[in-house]
């Protein structure tokens, strides 16, 4: 079963794709376009439907998701870290 889902090798995130993913839990993931997986642990407790953190986002580096720029990084981010609004931000405004 898989618990994050990415679209392709270039994305920094993948979304959670269950419920309950929990704080040291290891998560496996499906690389769409590539019919592979991988395996992260997860720093915290991330709800579905929101993002997980691949690799380290250094602070003021674009964050790509579907191999699409979705913003700035405002803070450092280590791999396996959830990845919302309170670390990301537009570059639209």
């Amino acid at each position: 079963m898989y618990q994050f889902i990415v679209h392709s090798p270039a994305d920094d995130v993948g979304v959670v794709v269950v419920e309950g993913v929990l704080a040291g839990q290891s998560l496996t993931g499906w690389i769409l376009n590539q019919e592979e997986t991988l395996t992260i642990t997860a720093l915290q407790d991330i709800p579905i439907g929101h993002k997980l953190a691949l690799r380290d986002i250094a602070k003021g580096t674009t964050v790509v998701k579907y191999n699409h720029d979705i913003g700035r990084a405002v803070a450092t981010i280590r791999a396996g870290g959830h990845v919302h609004v309170h670390n990301v931000k537009t570059k639209r405004w």
